[in-house]
């Protein structure tokens, strides 16, 4: 396998391009960017192609456009995948609020065809409805792409667990957790979630084992009643349900179904 300075070689030459070609250019870069950074001398050159000699980003950057490829591009030859910025960013949470810039350029995979049978009212597991990934320019929709996580969303005609999660809401899941956690908790918002699957679907829900029963509890403002169930033959947990994206104020409680028995509320 080549080393980035015989791929930066291989790719002058094939462009037809001389050292003395890319001295040149590259000394018309610097002085349009009025910085002698970007220029790149013949000896230079020699020893980023044939020395290991690792080039500034300012060189970098010449050597991109002049060989037509894109800076990310040059950089992944050096072991550098922008890609994969948005998962390292996570090794540091930002203890102030503040807001996320795009990547310049950056490339991530989404769904781009889900399969027919998806049903918006339906409580459902995307990574199975997913026919096709697509590669887009999409900032920090890479993170999504941890093989611990799978991804749900929440039917619009599921009210289990409103209003803590609402209908139409999309829940990152982690399967790695998936095993009821039994203790007092001193919140709902403490208390775990589990993205559940049955032979009738999916859910998300609040459980508890009892012996070789799974009861499915929902919100106690819910208007959807418990459920209990043959564990583990009826009933799979997937994962806990460890994040969520969901939109404030476009479902209220009188969007439940009308055939619920609804609580009163206070």
């Amino acid at each position: 396998m080549f080393d980035p300075g015989q791929q930066l070689r291989a790719l002058r030459e094939q462009l037809g391009l001389t050292v003395r070609d890319v001295e040149a250019a590259t000394s018309k870069i610097a002085d349009r960017h009025r910085n002698p950074e970007y220029a790149i001398s013949i000896s230079r050159l020699s020893d980023i192609e044939t020395k290991g000699i690792v080039p500034s980003v300012y060189k970098l950057y010449s050597l991109a456009v002049i060989y037509r490829r894109t800076f990310n591009e040059i950089l992944a030859w050096y072991g550098i995948d922008l890609g994969q910025a948005a998962q390292d960013s996570t090794v540091l949470a930002l203890k102030q609020s503040h807001l996320l810039a795009p990547s310049e350029g950056g490339m991530a995979k989404i769904p781009v065809r889900l399969d027919p049978a998806f049903d918006l009212r339906k409580t459902t597991n995307i990574g199975r409805m997913i026919q096709r990934w697509g590669i887009v320019p999409l900032a920090q929709v890479a993170a999504l792409l941890d093989g611990e996580f799978t991804f749900g969303y929440i039917g619009t005609e599921d009210f289990t667990m409103w209003p803590l999660l609402l209908p139409g809401s999309f829940v990152q899941v982690d399967e790695a957790k998936n095993k009821v956690e039994e203790k007092q908790w001193r919140s709902e918002y403490e208390r775990p979630v589990y993205f559940v699957e049955s032979r009738k679907g999916f859910t998300c829900c609040w459980c508890s084992v009892k012996a070789d029963r799974i009861i499915l509890q929902p919100h106690p403002l819910s208007p959807v009643q418990p459920r209990i169930m043959r564990f583990p033959q009826d009933a799979e947990i997937i994962g806990q349900v460890v994040g969520v994206a969901m939109r404030l104020g476009d479902v209220s409680y009188d969007d439940a179904p009308r055939s619920a028995t609804r609580p009163k509320l206070n």
